[in-house]
Formats: structure tokens, C-alpha cells, sequence
């Protein structure tokens, strides 16, 4: 059979995108030939992948000058190379992607990893926003193929383009291929973790304060950000080393053999606009999948999935004190922790990448 060609685009450095890594593994297995594209930053590490990347170095970084020299140069990649088929991930690769794919009569998917026009950067840039929203409403009702992580936000797109728009949740691959890690374990303490990015309203430094009322336990934050200094900074200014360690971009291989060592897994999103309040992010399926009681936001999606599997517990408000009071309670109870690391072993054999990716299968049918 002949191999059809497809081009993924991201703007990010490939690094860490665990849901682009798994979809892209998925076509191999369809026998596409796969080109993952992105950026190249000055902290990017070298990546390995089952197929191929490519990675532009930009002469912006940031901002505005930033997405228009990454779509232009997006835009001339694609238009000249050959493809039978374009995947754009997200909002700010859709703009040059639509363009080549109706120039060149080819299928294009759109997957949106979030509710692009409401992330916490946006919220209060009605500008940038309004910008942003202008792309999406002239783009989206023209798509056939849309993708999106989570069931509000799909709902949301269905209602306001009147658009069919598929489930593709951000769980894990069931078989993990054991990767060495380094021990992170520490006598006579529980282990929390938080993997992910290290962005605004995440709720990282309201984990942070919170160990100040924590005794037995060990807060380890895998990732990096935009405001990874300032959480630096903070751990130092609170005198938390002792308590607290950031162990900076995990690589995607090594991210589960970090997540089965701890007791606890934490994803406190703040509601800071639509995106985080719909949010199903890749840690807490991540945290399922390696069996660990979870705490999550009140937010509307994380609290139902927690509920509905016995997973673990919600917290009230965003408060260091009240957080300290959720996790000593939790760790304190060895009886329910089991429950709930039971609970998490049940669900993963459900919430996985295997039974998640017939989706994808469906598109190239």
C-alpha cells in the first residue's frame, strides 16, 4: 500500500506535546508517512522521534511578531511540500494551514488543545483576543474535521459554529516501556507531583505556599514556563528547598517513570477564563494512569471525572491554607488512599490511549 503523507504543525519545540507524540505515532500505524513541524527555542533539547521532525528557528520568540513570522514561514513550508494531507493543532497554526489546504485541495484536521480564544494570556487583551476570535469564526465554520480535548469545549464549538466537532481526550498509552529515572523517593515522606507546564493560573504557587502547613511530604513540579523564575523565587523566598524541587522539562520517555514514584497527583488550574474552566489536561489522566490519588480544581470537568471514578478529592477555593489542610487529610488516611489508588487502576484501563484513538482511525477511513 502506498504511504500518503502528512504534515502536523505546532508551535511549540516538540519537546513535550504528549498528545501531538501519540497521534502522530497513531498515523505510522495508519501508514502515513509523518513530518512533525515546530519551533526551535534556545532551551529546546534534541529530539527523537519514530518520525519526522523539523523544527524552524524564528528571529521572534514572543508576541505578535512571533505568530506572523511562524505562519509565513508555516505558510511557504507547506506550500511547497509535497503532502496529501495537513494537521494544525490549535488556533495559532490554522490560519496557514486552511490557506494551503484549500489552495492545494487537501483534507485538513483541526485539533484545538484548548479553548484558544479564553487561555489566561488573552482574558484580559480584548485586542489580542478579538484578533484571535476574528480567525476562529472565519475559519471553523468551513472545516469538516475538528478535534477538541474536552466535552464543554466541543459543546461550545458545536453551539457557536454549528459544527460537528469529536472527542479526542488527552489520555495516556496504556503500555509504558520502562525508562530508567532517578529515585525521587525520600524517606519517612509522601511525594506530590505536578507535571506540566509552568504557566500563569496554574495554581503552582498556591502548591508551593501550601507546603509551608505540610510536614510529611515532598512537592516535586516537573516542567517549565513562562513564569518558571518567579516560582523559583518563591520557593527561595518562603525557604521551601527543603520542601520543594523544580525538575525542569521532563523528556515525554521518562514522565511516567517520575509519575508512578509519587503519592499524590496535583492539578489545581485556576478559573481564569473558559479554557481552564473546561480543561481536561494531560496530568491528570497521566496521574491515573501511573494509579495516584488526585487533588483537582472545583473547576467543572476535572470535578467530574475525579467524582465519577472515585479518584480522589476537589478543593473548595485557591488558598495555600485550605489546600495544606485537603492534602494533610488525604495522606493522613492510608485506608482511602488505597481506595482511591485502586479506583485509578480501574479507570485507566478505560481512560487510554488505545481505546481513545479510534477517532483518528475514523477520520482517514
Amino acid at each position: 500500500m502506498t504511504k500518503r503523507n502528512i504534515i502536523i504543525s505546532v508551535t511549540n519545540d516538540l519537546s513535550t506535546d504528549q498528545r501531538v507524540d501519540k497521534i502522530c505515532n497513531t498515523l505510522l500505524e495508519l501508514n502515513f508517512s509523518v513530518l512533525l513541524v515546530g519551533r526551535i527555542l534556545p532551551h529546546s533539547k534534541n529530539v527523537t522521534r519514530t518520525y519526522q521532525t523539523k523544527r524552524f528557528k524564528l528571529w521572534f520568540n514572543k508576541g505578535p511578531l512571533f505568530y506572523a513570522n511562524y505562519n509565513i514561514r508555516l505558510f511557504f513550508f507547506l506550500l511547497f511540500t509535497k503532502t496529501d494531507a495537513l494537521w494544525s493543532n490549535d488556533l495559532d497554526t490554522l490560519w496557514a494551514n486552511y490557506i494551503v489546504a484549500k489552495w492545494k485541495n487537501k483534507q485538513l484536521v483541526f485539533d484545538s488543545h484548548e479553548y484558544f480564544t479564553e487561555v489566561p494570556e488573552l482574558v484580559n487583551r480584548p485586542k489580542v483576543q478579538q484578533f484571535w476570535k476574528r480567525i476562529e469564526r472565519n475559519i471553523l465554520p468551513k472545516l469538516k474535521h475538528v478535534l477538541t480535548v474536552s466535552p464543554s469545549i466541543a459543546e461550545l464549538f458545536k453551539q457557536e459554529y454549528n459544527i460537528d466537532v469529536k472527542l479526542l481526550r488527552n489520555v495516556p498509552a496504556l503500555n509504558k516501556n520502562s525508562v530508567d529515572v532517578e529515585n525521587i523517593k525520600i524517606e519517612g515522606k509522601k511525594i506530590l507531583i505536578y507535571q506540566g507546564a509552568i504557566n500563569v493560573n496554574r495554581g503552582i504557587e498556591y502548591m508551593v505556599k501550601a507546603m509551608q502547613y505540610i510536614d510529611n511530604a515532598f512537592l516535586y513540579i516537573a516542567g517549565y514556563g513562562d513564569v518558571s523564575n518567579e516560582i523559583e523565587q518563591l520557593i527561595t523566598s518562603l525557604s521551601l528547598q527543603e520542601k520543594v524541587k523544580m525538575l525542569g522539562e521532563i523528556p515525554l520517555e521518562k514522565l511516567h517513570g517520575y509519575t508512578q514514584q509519587a503519592d499524590l497527583g496535583l492539578s489545581l488550574e485556576e478559573d481564569m477564563g473558559l479554557n481552564y474552566r473546561f480543561a481536561l489536561p494531560n496530568k491528570l489522566f497521566n496521574y491515573i494512569q501511573a494509579e495516584l490519588p488526585v487533588l483537582v480544581s472545583y473547576l467543572p470537568e476535572m470535578k467530574n471525572l475525579v467524582n465519577q471514578y472515585q479518584l480522589g478529592e476537589t478543593i473548595e477555593k485557591h488558598d495555600a491554607k485550605h489546600i495544606a489542610e485537603k492534602i494533610n487529610s488525604m495522606l493522613s488516611n492510608e485506608q482511602q488512599m488505597n481506595v482511591w489508588k485502586a479506583n485509578a487502576k480501574k479507570a485507566a484501563l478505560e481512560l487510554n490511549w488505545e481505546k481513545e484513538k479510534h477517532v483518528i482511525t475514523n477520520l482517514f477511513d
